[in-house]
């Protein structure tokens, strides 16, 4: 029998693995893959953004309920999920506002990789999705997750870096999740016009802030199956996301047709691969599942 893939999913806080690339977890979970996802921080300072939850006992429960609801998400999507330990950076409501201290952010390079260094080495992935170095957003938390995770990439396979955080292994590919593009939201936007439903990206896409994709789109995983799943794992998380709110105007039925992949930039490849792609293990043979460890 030969030895299963494995996928790992770094995020920055609980949600976010949610409500980027669930589906394509879900798929491969369903399919047989093993799937971590490593979630930095606690979501500590993250704010109530579902007004039914903005009660005085989940404000100041705030970082055990999230747990809660990172744990009833972890059932849905069918993952493992493994917290790093890192205290939430918060987001900054303006460019000078200064990040508390000993926050993720703040952190050294080396002291907020060596958490995520030690679960690619114990876990052994063959694949890391993570956000690009722009965080996906400029949160704080998101810029620090891409660059701990290019680190552990890089980082995990060699034996004279990082010891004591156990046996090196190789990871064999790195993406960037791509599923924010203005062309997905003005591909649902003209559909539910069309059909004449209104749709909630109107403003979004006019205050859109015109410039040359930075990382193009080389990978698209057919997943729209499994976007029931993402939602509910979405609504899990209470005290962030409102199941009345734009996240779940667009009909699903209406995003299986119109858009029914996840999207990915191949930032690292250490297999041969033919652009584009429809899976993120494209290139990733049994031989290369055996011998990834150095």
């Amino acid at each position: 029998m030969s030895a299963p893939l494995r996928l790992m999913a770094v995020h920055a806080h609980p949600d976010d693995e949610s409500s980027k690339g669930a589906a394509t977890m879900a798929r491969y979970v369903r399919e047989g893959v093993e799937v971590l996802v490593c979630t930095l921080t606690g979501g500590e300072r993250g704010s109530v953004l579902n007004p039914k939850m903005d009660r005085p006992e989940i404000v100041a429960n705030i970082a055990e309920v999230r747990k809660a609801e990172m744990d009833r998400a972890r059932e849905i999507l069918g993952v493992r999920q493994q917290f790093l330990g890192f205290v939430d950076s918060g987001l900054p409501e303006n460019e000078d506002e200064e990040l508390p201290e000993g926050c993720f952010a703040l952190q050294s390079l080396e002291d907020a990789s060596q958490p995520l260094v030690a679960a690619v080495r114990a876990f052994r992935p063959h694949v890391i999705i993570t956000y690009d170095d722009d965080g996906g957003y400029p949160h704080p938390d998101h810029i620090m997750t891409n660059k701990v995770s290019v680190e552990a990439f890089e980082a995990a396979g060699d034996p004279d870096r990082y010891q004591g955080a156990g046996d090196p292994w190789q990871p064999l590919k790195l993406y960037y999740q791509m599923g924010f593009t203005k062309e997905r939201f003005e591909a649902l936007h003209e559909a539910m016009t069309e059909r004449g439903m209104g749709s909630p990206y109107a403003d979004w896409i006019a205050r859109w802030e015109d410039r040359p994709a930075k990382w193009p789109v080389t990978t698209r995983v057919p997943c729209g199956d499994y976007f029931e799943i993402r939602d509910e794992a979405l609504k899990a998380h209470a005290t962030q996301i409102d199941p009345d709110s734009w996240w779940f105007v667009c009909p699903r039925e209406l995003q299986q047709e119109i858009w029914p992949t996840e999207d990915y930039h191949l930032a690292r490849s250490l297999v041969d691969t033919e652009l584009p792609e429809d899976d993120l293990f494209t290139g990733i043979h049994a031989d290369d599942v055996a011998t990834a460890c150095h």
